[in-house]
C-alpha cells in the first residue's frame, strides 16, 4: 500500500489484531490510521513492521492519545526509519494497557516516554548510544519492565541512573555495543537473571562497587552474566577484576569464549582463570615492590635535594622570613624611608661586653655623636631575640662585628653576621654595610670563608690596643660610618 485513506477502519470497532507490515505508507497514512484506531476500543496487537520507510518521527500523541483509547497490549514498529520518538509534556505516557513496545531496527537517536506498566521494551539496533550516555529512556521511578533490549546501539557509556526503578527486570541485553566498563548503577536490578554484555570492548570492571553489587544481586536472583567476545585485559591494573572473576565463576556464562590480552599483546583463551590470576599475582607482587622502591627513592632524592637547597640558601630564607615579619608587624614603611634609627649595630660575643661598654660606646656615642644599637641595652623586652636582631640590623646604617674566637663560636654572633650580609644584598642593593673589627689576632684558616671574603675586600680593621693607635682606630671607624655627614 502506498496510501491509507481516512475512515477506512473507523467502523472496525471489534478489531483486536491489526498487521499492516511490509507497506510503503507516508506520514499522512500513519496519521489517518492512528486517528481511526482511536474509535476502536478492542485493539490489542498492532504490527507495523517495515510499513513506513520514509517516516522519521513517531508523534507522541499516537501513544498518549489515539492508542490510549484502545486496549493495546503489544505494538511492533520495527524495521522502519524512525529517528525520534519522544513524549512531550502533554503527550508523554505510554498506554497503561501496553505491555510490549518494539522499536527495533529503526534509526532512533532519541526515545523517551513514561512507561510504569510496560513489560518488554525492545530498542535493538538503533543509534541511541550518544543519547543514553547522559539520558534515560524513561522518567518512571518505578516500572514493571522485565526485559530491556539495548543491543546494537553504539553505546560507549550509559547514564548512571538508567536502570533505576527497574526492580522487576529479569533480562537486560547490552550486547554488540562499544562499552568499555560497567559504570552505571546496577543496585536496583534485584530480580535480574541475565545481563548480556557480550561483544563489547570491555577490558574489565574497574569499579569495586559494581563488582560487589553483582555478587550481592546473585544472592537474591539467578543472575548470570555474559562477558563473552570481549577482549579482557590480563594486567596488574586489572588484577582485582580477574580475582573477582575467579571467585565468581558461577555468575559467568559462555566462559569458553572469554579472551584475555597480556601486556606483551599475547591473547589467551581464558579457560583457566585461576591459573592466570596466580601468575599475575606473582608478577604484580614484584612489580609493586619495584614501584614502591622507585617511589621511595624518588621521595628520598627530593628530600635530600630540598634539604640541600634549604641549607644552601638558609641565610637568605631566614633573612626573608624575618624581614617579612618586620615589614608587616612593626615598620611597614621603613624600606621607603632613607632615615635609620641607628648609625651602627654592634655585634659581639658576651666575652667582649666590657670592651663594648668601656671602649666602643664611649668613643663612638659620646665622642663621635653616633647612635649605636647594642643588644644588652636596645633590644625590645619580650620580643624574640632573632626578631630583635633582624630589626636592629634593618634599622642601622652599618653593622660592626667585634671579631674574636668567641664571636666565631657564638651561634647568635654568626646569625647577626649573616643577617647583615643578607641585608646588604637584598635591601641595600649590594651596598657593603658590614664592618669587621678584629679585637684579637686570628689565623686565616680559623675564619669562615664568608668572613675571609670580606677581609679580602678590606672591610675590616684590627684593634691596635695601644694609646696612640687607639686614637687613629676610633677616628677611622667614625669616618667609615660617615660621622662627618
Amino acid at each position: 500500500m502506498k496510501s491509507y485513506d481516512r475512515w477506512t477502519l473507523r467502523n472496525g470497532k471489534k478489531l483486536k489484531y491489526l498487521d499492516i507490515s511490509q507497506n510503503d505508507l507516508t506520514d499522512d497514512g500513519l496519521s489517518y490510521l492512528m486517528s481511526d484506531l482511536y474509535f476502536n476500543d478492542k485493539l490489542e496487537i498492532l504490527k507495523m513492521t517495515n510499513a513506513f520507510p520514509s517516516v522519521y518521527v513517531f508523534v507522541p500523541q499516537y501513544f498518549a492519545f489515539d492508542l490510549n483509547a484502545t486496549k493495546i497490549k503489544e505494538i511492533y514498529v520495527n524495521k522502519n526509519s524512525f529517528v525520534e520518538a519522544v513524549g512531550t509534556d502533554k503527550y508523554f505516557m505510554l498506554p497503561p494497557t501496553l505491555k510490549v513496545c518494539d522499536f527495533a531496527n529503526n534509526k532512533l537517536s532519541k526515545f523517551y516516554f513514561g512507561m510504569p506498566y510496560l513489560s518488554i521494551l525492545n530498542l535493538r539496533n538503533n543509534t541511541l548510544g550518544a543519547y543514553l550516555s547522559t539520558e534515560r529512556y524513561t522518567n518512571s521511578s518505578n516500572t514493571e519492565l522485565k526485559e530491556v533490549d539495548l543491543s546494537f546501539n553504539f553505546i560507549q557509556d550509559l547514564s548512571f541512573a538508567i536502570f533505576h526503578g527497574h526492580e522487576q527486570a529479569v533480562k537486560i541485553d547490552l550486547s554488540h555495543n562499544k562499552l568499555t566498563d560497567v559504570t552505571f548503577d546496577l543496585s536496583h536490578l534485584v530480580n535480574l537473571e541475565r545481563l548480556d554484555l557480550s561483544y563489547n570492548n570491555i577490558s574489565g570492571i574497574s569499579s569495586q562497587t559494581s563488582m560487589d553489587t553483582l555478587r550481592k544481586l546473585s544472592k537474591t536472583s539467578k543472575l548470570k552474566i555474559d562477558l563473552s567476545n570481549n577482549l579482557l585485559k590480563c594486567s596488574c591494573q586489572n588484577l582485582k577484576f580477574l580475582q573477582w572473576m575467579d571467585a565468581n565463576l558461577d555468575l559467568l556464562i559462555h566462559i569458553t569464549k572469554y579472551r584475555c590480552r597480556f601486556e606483551n599483546n599475547n591473547v589467551l583463551q581464558l579457560t583457566n582463570v585461576n591459573e592466570v590470576v596466580k601468575q599475575l599475582e606473582k608478577e604484580c607482587s614484584s612489580f609493586t615492590t619495584l614501584i614502591i622502591c622507585i617511589t621511595v627513592g624518588i621521595i628520598m632524592s627530593l628530600l635530600i635535594l630540598s634539604a640541600g637547597l634549604l641549607y644552601r640558601f638558609r641565610w637568605r630564607l631566614r633573612y626573608l622570613y624575618y624581614m617579612t615579619r618586620h615589614k608587616y608587624k612593626v615598620f611597614q614603611n621603613i624600606q621607603s624611608s632613607t632615615t635609620y634609627k641607628y648609625d651602627a649595630f654592634i655585634s659581639y660575643a658576651n666575652e667582649e661586653t666590657d670592651f663594648v661598654v668601656s671602649e666602643v660606646i664611649p668613643h663612638l656615642e659620646r665622642d663621635e655623636n653616633l647612635k649605636l644599637c647594642v643588644h644588652q641595652r636596645d633590644f625590645v623586652p619580650g620580643e624574640d631575640i632573632t626578631q630583635n636582631i633582624s630589626n636592629g640590623i634593618h634599622q642601622s646604617r652599618f653593622t660592626i662585628c667585634i671579631v674574636t674566637q668567641s664571636f666565631l663560636d657564638s651561634y647568635y654572633c654568626m646569625f647577626e653576621f649573616n643577617m647583615a650580609r643578607m641585608e646588604s644584598i637584598y635591601s641595600r642593593g649590594f651596598q657593603n654595610i658590614l664592618f669587621l673589627v678584629f679585637y684579637e689576632q686570628l689565623r686565616p684558616k680559623d675564619l669562615p670563608l664568608v668572613i675571609l671574603e670580606l677581609v679580602q675586600k678590606q672591610s675590616y680593621i684590627e684593634y691596635p690596643n695601644n694609646e696612640q693607635g687607639n686614637v687613629v682606630f676610633w677616628k677611622k671607624i667614625a669616618e667609615s660610618l660617615g660621622s662627618s655627614e
